[in-house]
């Protein structure tokens, strides 16, 4: 099995480098292959370009970085994606990697034989989806405040939109305000809960 992550944070001291690192050990000791795709330490360009949108209209990415990206993902039978929520989004690099990988002719392509055209995915051997954040705003707040953006964007608006059932989000909340040693049973759980895979 071959497990693609999608990681975007600047700060190679912070929480969710500490996630990534759990989630790798586990899923090396359920024996996946690993591939990491770090946006921040790759200098992803998150910004549209108009020779993109163009691209797009033809279903030809041009971004070289995007053309890697896609060889890769190809591969892969299950993808996490794992950044911290700031303001009650995902940071740019992630939104940019959303606009410009998951895109017509990498991601999916459109069929127009019906009525209403429709979303086909194109990353058949895609078993799974793993979305894993961290924030500090309270669960139920975000819930009920901010409608679980994050649900709403990237599991539903993207991802079941294309057709993929299996998709999970896992939610570290009130990450700054918690103790170390919740965190840390937080890590714990998270490599053994990978493992499993």
């Amino acid at each position: 099995m071959k497990t693609a992550i999608i990681f975007n944070h600047p700060y190679a001291g912070s929480y969710c480098t500490a996630l990534l690192n759990a989630v790798t050990s586990g899923l090396q000791k359920a024996g996946h292959e690993v591939d990491l795709i770090h946006l921040d330490n790759d200098k992803f360009n998150p910004v549209m370009s108009a020779q993109d949108l163009k691209g797009f209209k033809a279903g030809q990415p041009c971004d070289p970085m995007v053309l890697n990206y896609r060889s890769r993902l190809n591969t892969a039978d299950h993808l996490v994606m794992l950044f911290p929520i700031w303001w009650e989004l995902m940071p740019a690099m992630t939104k940019g990697f959303i606009d410009k990988v998951i895109f017509p002719g990498v991601a999916y392509d459109y069929d127009n034989t019906g009525r209403f055209p429709k979303m086909i995915k194109r990353w058949h051997g895609l078993k799974s989806i793993t979305v894993i954040t961290t924030m500090n705003t309270p669960s139920l707040f975000y819930r009920l405040v901010f409608g679980n953006a994050i649900k709403k964007a990237i599991l539903t608006g993207t991802f079941r939109k294309l057709g993929f059932s299996n998709c999970k989000w896992i939610s570290f909340n009130m990450v700054k305000f918690v103790s170390g040693v919740k965190r840390e049973k937080w890590l714990v759980r998270l490599e053994e809960s990978f493992a499993k895979y």
